[in-house]
């Protein structure tokens, strides 16, 4: 049986967008962001992994996001939702269980993206 963790967290952060006259001015957001990690859990402990493993990642990216100008971070691109869920995603796959990640703001605009988990299932 495969089982997905996930864990979520929170930025906030300012930037701007080439489109309409009032997102060319700096503006920000609250943004909320899932990880999700999908593996099978260990015979002994019962997890797929230590939660503060997840955790670790999810800091790791919050604080390359949280309260920065995101224009100026170094491969976003502009910020829509859609570059900043990439940007997440180039950041978890290289781990071989993160399986989606999501990022949404208060506003109900969200970006979400799923792959296929490339472990084997304990039948």
């Amino acid at each position: 049986m495969n089982l997905t963790l996930s864990q979520r967290f929170t930025f906030d952060a300012a930037h701007t967008l080439q489109r309409g006259e009032s997102s060319k001015r700096i503006h920000g957001h609250t943004y909320h962001a899932e990880l999700s990690m999908t593996g099978v859990p260990d015979d002994e402990t019962g997890m797929v992994t230590d939660l503060e493993n997840l955790k670790n990642v999810a800091e790791g990216i919050r604080d390359e996001l949280d309260h920065r100008f995101l224009d100026e971070v170094e491969g976003l691109g502009p910020a829509p939702l859609e570059n900043l869920c990439a940007f997440i995603y180039r950041k978890v796959r290289r781990y071989p269980c993160f399986t989606g990640i999501r990022v949404w703001r208060a506003d109900g605009g969200a970006c979400g993206t799923t792959w296929e988990w490339k472990g084997a299932s304990k039948s």
